[in-house]
């Protein structure tokens, strides 16, 4: 299992160099939705790392221009969708998403794109994928925290390169069930297997956090890239 480390701007540059260069000249149209919840500063560090410079904003005219769009987040589901109401970016990222603009969506930002989770049942997400969010039960230690291996469902550019059985690191107590099956990307055991990252056409999500998660973490952030 690998050791948690910080990724740094720059890293495997020399291997990399080529495809990181090609990556950059694309990189401007690239967004990272501040709603003012989540690790910016370590998302943004690990585009940079992968050879783009994403900007953060919680700018709705910025995002309406954006070429793709990032949403991480750590939190509680119901305070992040008052959040991005507060800054009214419910109905932009709707909007872009709907338009086809890619979307990566990281821990929290896979939960919110479900309209509703336990964690905050009053509260209603952005409803563009089918299904809900819902807490480990049983004797599970929850949060579910640190390295554990993926196993893929289906083919996507998102995961182009990566195999089943790789580390990635989590850190969250609740996980989405997708009410199509279809949609699920790739799926984690916990007591349980989780699905522990999704696509539904222009939309990408994953609920471990790839900013922490080294290599196969900077390759997934790439194959966004591309």
């Amino acid at each position: 299992m690998p050791p948690l480390i910080s990724l740094r701007p720059g890293e495997d540059n020399a291997s990399q160099a080529p495809r990181q260069e090609s990556v950059r000249r694309t990189g401007a149209g690239i967004v990272i939705v501040d709603y003012g919840m989540g690790n910016l500063r370590s998302v943004q560090k690990a585009f940079e790392a992968a050879g783009a410079a994403a900007r953060v904003t919680d700018s709705a005219r910025e995002i309406r221009q954006a070429e793709k769009i990032v949403v991480p987040g750590v939190g509680a589901f119901s305070h992040a969708m008052k959040e991005l109401q507060k800054r009214k970016l419910v109905g932009v990222l709707k909007e872009k998403i709907a338009d086809g603009t890619p979307y990566l969506g990281l821990c929290l930002g896979l939960q919110i794109l479900f309209a509703g989770s336990e964690e905050g049942p009053k509260t209603r997400g952005l409803g563009v994928v089918g299904g809900c969010v819902v807490r480990f039960r049983g004797k599970l230690k929850v949060p579910h925290m640190g390295w554990n291996t993926l196993d893929f469902k289906k083919d996507s550019p998102l995961t182009r390169g990566l195999k089943s059985g790789g580390f990635f690191y989590f850190v969250h107590s609740y996980y989405a069930v997708p009410e199509d099956a279809k949609d699920v990307l790739a799926t984690t055991r916990y007591g349980i297997n989780f699905c522990s990252a999704l696509q539904k056409g222009n939309i990408f999500a994953t609920q471990f956090h790839p900013e922490k998660s080294q290599s196969a973490g900077l390759a997934l952030i790439r194959n966004f890239l591309k």
